[in-house]
Order: structure tokens, then sequence, then C-alpha cells
């Protein structure tokens, strides 16, 4: 895993500027603790960050290759699972290999098969190969969207870049935002609009496209989607073949010349992960898999059970670590720690984001990064199994908005009287909701539940899954961990895509299918156990904590943040007599502390970036 930047000035000669390369590639050094290059030709200029994970010793970038009198040049995020077919494929058509890593089996794949070799990946990846006969830099990104690409054009000049920050360091790209970003942040929050940057200039490329920049311009086509077919299998046939995609995308991904861990949090999902992995490892005879858990300190005194979190994780971790025998890792944060995080989270997204539930898996991470370089999570299994509350409750089924909006009024509300005229908030929530179901594939004839569900599951995996993957990857990678996450194997989104609802509900369960695919590998109390989400703190001392943060910005006029908000309105919700908002957890965001602690992020963020309101 890595991180990559570079631009493209058809005007200029790059090579006169390499200290501009090497400040946008530096700002990605906590992407790529382990190494750093750049390349330079007159019009196109690459720089490349590198965390060793495969062959550290040989897979350097940016990597050239050549054919004939063309020369191929890539930067390359990512992970090919099926690295080793492929180069046994070229090498059959006569390819050499001088290294062990999948960015040159990438790179060759690319010279072999041009843009049709993204059909044959898989893996994860954000990558961009300059063809120097054509002059043409071709970037892509892979079909969940599980490796970010954001990308920019202005003036006739393009960049791209892993994270924002690389391209807001070229000089040409300043922190700018407008209307639409604004709404974005305030109103789409957590998820964002598919291909949506926020800031002005900037966009992110979409999961499952590549694009292609020449003298002629900028060009962006699809090379996967999720596509509508009739399920003829029963659900045995179903749960069977889910079983044997799982195990398959599991063992793939434990590949590593590094420390791998799991991460487990006794649910249905980390638990299935960890229990293959075990498998696997005894079956290779690979040792002890080392496992780890996230906690808070006192939360055990302040945990409520409700409809939402019906229990806490420790004593089901504590089951799977008793029956698999893993090496258990358990990291505890305090909360001044997690208040201290709330920036480091928000300077790694380069945005404010999803407050502490951000800055806990930072925290998280780095303990992680001390014993693994590599580590595997469950994230994505409910989007694609239709796991959450929403796909379940009446409220949210007929609810004509994102069943994550359904408390979007909350933030809306905070809007200053000019900013919600400017904004129009409600009505750009209504157009990108609108937007999303016209996308949804549905079949000949689908109607009433059945076509519903489609449409829950579309939601869930192009608009809220990204959120998540957005989260994980730049929290992660912040610390120079790579997390993997075989749920999102496209073979296994596309098949269960089509799964219908009565069978991915086998059994009466969210789930349902997953559960009894994972009969035999899991112990049955964990198999039946009921869905909790990602821990969050339940200490008072975390709401103190972030409204004095709120508090403090209120009483300061220099506040940028406070040019959006009606003040009145926040300082009474910050008020210490104030009530705090409880709200299941898709509205947590929108709470007292949750919300407090995003509006300190976003006041925070405009002072740091410099951002520009055009």
């Amino acid at each position: 895993m890595c991180g990559i930047t570079g631009w493209i000035d058809w005007r200029k000669d790059l090579t006169q500027h390499a200290s501009v390369l090497v400040d946008m590639t530096e700002t990605m050094a906590l992407r790529g603790p382990d190494a750093s290059g750049t390349w330079l030709s007159r019009h196109c200029a690459l720089g490349h960050r590198r965390l060793s994970v495969m062959d550290p010793a040989n897979g350097a970038q940016p990597m050239t290759r050549t054919k004939g009198d063309t020369f191929y040049t890539i930067v390359y995020n990512g992970e090919l699972y099926n690295a080793i077919e492929l180069r046994k494929e070229l090498e059959q058509r006569g390819y050499s290999f001088s290294t062990n890593c999948d960015t040159e089996v990438l790179l060759l794949s690319y010279v072999e098969w041009g843009r049709s070799c993204l059909d044959r990946f898989n893996g994860i990846f954000a990558f961009a190969i300059w063809n120097s006969e054509e002059q043409s830099l071709f970037l892509a990104r892979d079909r969940l969207g599980v490796k970010p690409l954001f990308y920019a054009e202005r003036n006739g000049l393009f960049a791209f870049g892993s994270e924002p920050k690389a391209i807001l360091a070229h000089p040409d790209f300043p922190a700018e935002i407008g209307r639409e970003g604004l709404a974005e942040l305030f109103v789409i929050g957590p998820a964002r609009t598919p291909g949506h940057g926020v800031y002005k200039h900037l966009a992110e490329l979409k999961p499952g496209h590549f694009m292609i920049v020449d003298r002629s311009g900028v060009s962006i086509r699809t090379y996967w989607k999720l596509e509508s077919k009739p399920h003829e299998e029963d659900v045995e046939q179903t749960a069977s073949r889910i079983r044997e995609l799982l195990l398959d995308t599991v063992e793939r991904q434990l590949i590593s010349d590094v420390p791998v861990c799991t991460l487990l949090s006794g649910g249905l999902d980390s638990s299935a992960l960890t229990a293959i992995a075990v498998q696997y490892y005894n079956r290779t005879g690979q040792g002890i898999v080392p496992t780890y858990s996230v906690d808070y300190v006192d939360n055990d005194k302040h945990f409520k059970a409700n409809v939402f979190q019906p229990n806490s994780d420790a004593p089901w971790i504590q089951r799977m670590v008793d029956v698999l025998g893993t090496e258990q890792h358990h990291i505890r944060f305090d909360t001044p720690e997690l208040v201290d995080s709330l920036l480091d989270a928000m300077r790694a997204r380069d945005l404010p984001g999803m407050a502490d539930v951000d800055g806990s898996l930072y925290l998280f991470c780095r303990e992680i990064k001390k014993g693994a370089t590599v580590a595997l999570s469950g994230e994505a299994a409910d989007e694609i199994f239709g796991g959450y509350p929403w796909f379940h409750r009446e409220e949210s089924l007929n609810a004509n908005t994102f069943p994550w909006s359904l408390s979007a009024g909350i933030r809306i509300d905070l809007l200053s009287k000019d900013t919600a005229d400017w904004l129009r908030p409600r009505e750009y929530l209504d157009e990108r909701y609108r937007q999303a179901l016209d996308e949804v594939p549905h079949l000949n004839g689908e109607a009433g539940i059945v076509r519903r569900m489609r449409e829950m599951s579309y939601l869930n995996i192009t608009r809220f899954m990204p959120t998540l993957l957005d989260r994980k990857d730049r929290m992660s990678m912040a610390v120079g961990l790579e997390v993997r996450v075989p749920y999102c194997d496209h073979r296994l989104v596309e098949y269960v895509w089509n799964v219908p609802w009565e069978i991915k509900t086998a059994g009466d369960r969210e789930k349902g299918i997953l559960r009894k695919a994972l009969k035999g590998i899991l112990p049955e109390d964990v198999l039946t156990r009921k869905k909790s989400p990602y821990p969050k703190t339940h200490n008072p001392n975390y709401l103190a904590a972030t409204r004095a943060w709120v508090q403090s910005i209120l009483d300061d006029p220099s506040s940028p943040v406070l040019q959006f908000l009606d003040t009145e309105h926040l300082r009474k919700l910050a008020a210490p007599e104030s009530a705090t908002m409880d709200l299941p957890w898709f509205g947590q965001l929108m709470s007292g502390p949750q919300l407090f602690a995003y509006i300190g992020q976003m006041d925070a963020w405009l002072r740091e970036y410099n951002v520009s309101i055009r």
C-alpha cells in the first residue's frame, strides 16, 4: 500500500519543477513510510510513497518497463490478489520479471492487454501509467473503490493523488470550496456523493472507472458496475457458493511478506474472517493469528444496552479467542486521547469526517501498526448482505431519502438563514437521493418490497459503503497500516447483489444466508449473535470535552465555521443544561458529542487548510 501523485502540463517542461513534485509526494509520507520516489519527463511528473508489503527489496516505484521503443512508467497503490496467476500467464506470453511484487505484474498486464487488463484483476488498486509513445496517462480505480484516487483540472493542468492533500500541495490548486462542497459537508454527510471531491476543481475517480489524459483532453469510462440478473440457485446452493467465495478471497488476502493480523469484534463478520484465517494458518503451518480489538476506558461502567447496540463486544471477543486460540491484543483508549485524535483524523481525511468514529479507528490502527503491517477487517458485509437495522425497519424503508439521512434535519437546522438560502440543503439532499435511485439497475417486473430492497442494497453499496471504506483507508494509511477488506471481493459482491431478499434473510434473520454459509466455521452462539455496531465511547467526559470545544469556538469571533451557523441555536445546544440528543446509531454523527466534535473538526479544517469560500 502506498500513496501516489503526479500531474500533467502540456505547456511547461516539468523537469524544471522537481521541487513541486517532491512537495506533493511528501504530503503522503505517512501512507508510505518505507520509501519515496519521483519520476519526471517533459510533460508528466509522477511521485510515490511506499509501504512495503510484497518484495520489499525490489518493488521501488515509480517503476518503468519497456516494450520496443515505448516505455511505460507506473505509480500504484494497492494489492493484486491474483498476481501469481497473472504472472504465470504473462510468462507464458514471453514476459520476464525482475521482482516478485505485484506492481510489475500490473504494469506488464497493462503493456500486454491495455485497458482490458482491468477485467482480469482481482484486488484493490488505484494507479497511473504513462505511455511514452502515446503521450498519455492511464488511471484506474478498483471496482468497489477500496483505494482512493482524486484528480483536479484547472487552466489546462491535470493533477492526481491518493488524497486531496497531494493535489493541494501544487501551487495551482489552492484549497477552495463552493456551494456544492459545503452542501456535501453539512447535508450529505457522513456519506459523500460518488465522484465528488468536496474541494473546488477537485473530483474523485468513481469506483469501477478508468480515465485517459492526453493532448486531446480527459476522458472517463466505466469498466465495471453492478448488473442485475435472475438468481437461479436455492438457499443451500447459495450458501455453499458464498462459503466457497469467502474462503477463497480470505486465503488470497492472507498472502504477505510482512506480519498479518485480523480485527476482531466478536461479531459475525470479523469472527468469520478470523476463523478462516486460523484454519488457513493451521493448514499451512504459519503459527498463531494475532487479533486486535478496541474499547474505551470505563465503557463498561457507562454502557447502556439498546435496540441498536444490544450488548458489548468484550465477552464475545473472549469467546472467539478461547475457541480459536489467537494471540489477542486488547486496545483501550481514554477520553483525552479520543479528543486529541479528532484533529489527526481530520488531517488524515483532509476534511471533517465521522468524528470519534474516525478518531478511535485512527488510534486503533496506530496501536496495531506496532505489531503488524497488514490487517483484515470485516467492512462491507452489512452493506452487501443487508445487515443494518435500516434494512429491516419500516420508517427507513418508507422514508423518501437515504436511510442514514433521517436525522439530517439536526445539522440543517444549525445553518444560518443566509447559508441555508445559499445551499438549499433539503433540495440538495432530495436531488442526490433521486440521482441515486435513477442509477439502480432493476430487473424487468420488479415491484413492491423486491424493488425496494434492490434500491436499499444499491444505496448502501454505492453511497454508504464508500464512506466506511474512505474512513478505513485514511485512518489506517495515516499510520502506515494496510487494511484489507475481503467482503469487498468483487466476485462476492456481484454474486450476493443478485441473491433475492428472502434468501438473504434465510431463517428470518438479518444476513441469514451469510450465517448459513458460516455454519461449522463459527460457534452457534456467535452465528446467532445480533449485530452490534463499531463501539463508541459512552463516557460523559467525552460529551463534556466536545461541548467545551464548541463553546470556545462560539466565544471566538474569528472562528471561521461561525459564518455558516445559527450561533444562537448552537449556543443553546451546547449549554451545560441542554439535554443531549439520544439517537439510534445511524444518527449518532448528529447527536450531542458527535455533532460538537464535527463542528470542532470543521472549524479546525477551515483554519488549518486556509479554505477559501467561492
